[in-house]
């Protein structure tokens, strides 16, 4: 029954639609654990982003509450020194791919597909892959600090010859980061193929607001660096077998 401009002045309420019993009125979206474990929804996918950069900003926070309770007074407080510098390289490296890449990319992930008018990222399921490879990453990163000799303690930015003096925590902490990065290279496929392909019928380039611009470039330049980091830290950890094969 269609409704008239007529009516609706006259204040007649249009009569509400049959609820059909068809295939369509049932509701097949996963839920309870498996709504999270299985994602492809951009929403549900940024705000674990967001959960778990907030869970890794309290780790690195602590780290840093550590750093700073050995600092409040001169001579040895609470740590040794060689634990202290485990805890600056840990801190460095939790929070910066822990917990700020995590944060913008879960924030690209919520904004992103609302600011251009899509449904959805171009690759749903690999935007759950990308996501899920972090923890894992995170654990390993974590767990470092219980492996023999403690964690890497060759400052977050991992310069020779301390990255290559460490034990197998410098080893995991390579391991993560590899992984990090494929997570991170991952999203930014999503997001570059999302904002060329996907935008609505009039969104133009020109037009998209500047947040979506922001990770278009940063995108970019993510896909262009995270390879020669892997080659970096990779070449970091063969370093040391390299040296005793040939020296």
């Amino acid at each position: 029954m269609s409704t008239t401009v007529a009516d609706l002045t006259a204040g007649h309420t249009p009569p509400a639609p049959a609820q059909g019993h068809g295939h369509d009125s049932h509701d097949h979206r996963p839920h309870g654990w498996r709504r999270w474990l299985y994602a492809t929804n951009h929403k549900d996918i940024g705000t674990m982003y967001l959960i778990f950069s907030f869970a890794m900003l309290l780790e690195g926070g602590v780290l840093a509450l550590m750093l700073r309770a050995e600092l409040f007074q001169p001579g040895l407080q609470l740590v040794q020194p060689e634990f202290f510098n485990q805890l600056t390289t840990m801190h460095g490296l939790i929070m910066v791919f822990g917990a700020v890449m995590p944060a913008f990319v879960g924030f690209a992930n919520w904004m992103i597909p609302l600011q251009i008018g899509c449904s959805d990222m171009a690759f749903a399921r690999m935007n759950n892959f990308s996501f899920w490879l972090m923890v894992p990453a995170a654990i390993v990163l974590t767990g470092s600090f219980f492996m023999p000799g403690g964690a890497t303690a060759a400052g977050w930015t991992l310069y020779a010859p301390l990255s290559v003096q460490m034990g197998p925590g410098m080893d995991a902490a390579i391991f993560a980061m590899h992984i990090l990065g494929a997570s991170s290279i991952m999203g930014s496929i999503n997001i570059i193929t999302t904002i060329l392909n996907m935008r609505a019928p009039g969104m133009t380039l020109m037009k998209m607001p500047m947040f979506a611009w922001t990770w278009l470039i940063t995108a970019y330049l993510l896909i262009a660096v995270m390879p020669v980091l892997a080659g970096a830290i990779t070449m970091v950890l063969t370093r040391p077998a390299l040296w005793h094969l040939l020296f």
